[in-house]
């Protein structure tokens, strides 16, 4: 029996969607999330909130990390503090499953704790990482995902084939980015 390319391309095909059915299913999941973050955290939910202030000093100057971890204190944060920054009219103070955000003007803000959401944090954390092993395997899962599209195109003959149905819903598809990136965004 002759092999094909039509065999090659199924072959292909089912094997690479196979392997990368978890990180397809992971990237997919995250990256709906990761759409829709000023609705919500894909990485944490908030446990408890609490109103805090602090007596700022006169200069912001100031504001440093000492300053801050005493104010802490005075807070009864159980949680480490990880950083801070001073962004525009706030203080934003990260901590270890929490953060605090601080109005500059009147020293009064919350503390929001936190815990991570199992599994949706890691597949959100797989988007952002910069770990060079991992953009290695992204960039060969990102050809692995050109070449099932592509096999994806020639497994079928006849009158729904690429060739003479396919092609129509593929520029169809491509209407919509091209839209999004020209003329909304």
């Amino acid at each position: 029996m002759k092999k094909t390319k039509a065999y090659w391309n199924r072959i292909i095909h089912r094997d690479l969607a196979y392997f990368f059915l978890g990180l397809i299913i992971a990237f997919s999941i995250s990256g709906i999330t990761l759409n829709h973050r000023e609705s919500f955290s894909s990485r944490e939910y908030s446990i408890e909130s609490k109103e805090v202030s602090m007596i700022l000093p006169e200069s912001q100057d100031q504001i440093t990390e000492t300053f801050i971890r005493e104010t802490s204190k005075s807070w009864d944060v159980p949680n480490e503090l990880r950083g801070f920054e001073v962004d525009g009219k706030e203080i934003v103070i990260f901590y270890k499953n929490a953060f605090g955000l601080i109005d500059i003007d009147t020293g009064k803000g919350r503390l929001e704790f936190s815990k991570p959401i199992p599994v949706l944090k890691q597949m959100t954390i797989l988007h952002q990482t910069t770990n060079t092993w991992w953009i290695w395997f992204s960039d060969i899962f990102g050809i692995a995902m050109l070449t099932i599209t592509i096999t994806g195109m020639f497994i079928i003959k006849g009158k729904n084939s690429f060739k003479r149905y396919g092609w129509k819903l593929t520029l169809i598809g491509l209407i919509f980015p091209f839209i999004f990136l020209f003329f909304i965004n």
